[in-house]
């Protein structure tokens, strides 16, 4: 017996957005992006689904096997659903814009698909905004971009946000050079310290112990950019200096009222990342709300240029009122006067004409009446 689905199911992880969550999260993204885009970043909007094997290639963070994936009726090849818009930017900036000139400024927002969801955020379908530098991961572009990720959230009302800083690359540079670990053990070190298992680095041996002094290393900015300096100054043996001078550069312009803390191993989602990554929190809210950082994008002749983004995630904003609408809803009964409605609407209001005489400005959800040239309460 075949088992019939209710109506209006939806798949585990989906669900609809109804008014007026839905009208704020255009105008949450809308926020976001006019923001970005007034520092010259150019929208791009990539195509919801590629060719498996296209996408796959690109995604460094996510597996083929974290696809959602579909039979194409047209090309018999199979589909993946987009996870994360990144590496579909990556693949635009090598492709279709590879003649464009460097830095190139994009930006870009919509939804993506998870094939599962995690435990923080049960929803697959994920709103995802963000800006790239393609072409640069100077310490300059890193400036740039914290900045503008930081102006976005303001400018759609969000307070009380934490920037946290890591070094993704660090321990196998170090590892490399002045703080010699087996290869094959770099990982495990990795995965220990981002874990802050103290015991379990110890329990590695001797070339893994000066590691240790990494984990003090972390909390609020300016005291563990100084354990780290000590760090360099010791078993480094200033092979972190560049690093260094580079954090100082990207937190000087940020204004005082953001919070700034440091975890140079950060692992976790910052897999891919090279020299620079960071993560962003904001008051009343559980887990990260952005990332960002930089990484390599591949060129189609199989080399690669340097680049730099973030991408927040605004549907946690949502759900908590940021972009609900502001202006107050203003009944037109039959026969009112038009122009009249048009500059009100040009001064805030937004209006709802009455269809018919059955029409009632309470149940429209209008907070005042048109009553010819007046506005009365409801």
């Amino acid at each position: 017996m075949t088992d019939t689905i209710a109506p209006g199911l939806l798949p585990e992880g989906l669900a609809d957005r109804l008014p007026p969550k839905a009208e704020a999260s255009a105008r949450l993204v809308r926020e976001v992006l006019d923001t970005v885009a007034s520092h010259g970043y150019r929208r791009v909007m990539p195509a919801l689904a590629e060719f498996e094997e296209t996408l796959a290639t690109r995604l460094q963070s996510a597996g083929i096997q974290d696809l959602l994936r579909a039979v194409d009726p047209v090309s018999q090849r199979t589909l993946a659903i987009r996870p994360d818009m990144t590496a579909q930017i990556g693949r635009i900036a090598a492709t279709r814009m590879a003649a464009t000139p460097r830095p190139l400024r994009l930006c870009y927002g919509g939804p993506v698909m998870k094939l599962r969801a995690d435990q923080l955020r049960p929803e697959r379908e994920r709103m995802q905004v963000g800006a790239e530098i393609i072409g640069t991961d100077s310490v300059a572009a890193a400036v740039e971009i914290v900045n503008v990720a930081i102006e976005a959230l303001q400018r759609a009302g969000v307070q009380g946000i934490t920037i946290d800083f890591t070094l993704p690359d660090l321990v196998p540079m170090l590892a490399a050079g002045p703080m010699p670990v087996a290869a094959e053990r770099v990982e495990a070190l990795r995965a220990r310290l981002d874990a802050k298992d103290a015991g379990a680095i110890a329990a590695m041996g001797d070339d893994a112990a000066p590691y240790l002094a990494l984990i003090a290393a972390t909390g609020p900015f300016h005291a563990a950019l100084a354990q780290l300096e000590a760090f360099d100054a010791g078993p480094a043996k200033g092979a972190m200096a560049e690093r260094i001078a580079a954090l100082r550069a990207i937190a000087k312009p940020i204004g005082w009222d953001i919070t700034l803390t440091l975890d140079p191993t950060e692992l976790h989602g910052f897999e891919y990342q090279r020299w620079f990554g960071f993560s962003i929190f904001a008051e009343g809210f559980i887990g990260e709300i952005g990332r960002g950082g930089t990484y390599q994008v591949a060129r189609a002749d199989g080399s690669s240029e340097p680049a730099i983004g973030f991408s927040l995630y605004p549907d946690p904003l949502i759900d908590a009122g940021f972009g609900a609408e502001t202006g107050k809803r203003l009944f037109l009964p039959l026969g009112h006067d038009a122009d009249t409605a048009a500059r009100l609407r040009g001064e805030g209001w937004v209006t709802v004409a009455a269809l018919s005489d059955e029409d009632e400005a309470g149940a429209l959800g209008c907070e005042a009446i048109l009553d010819g040239q007046a506005i009365k309460p409801v």
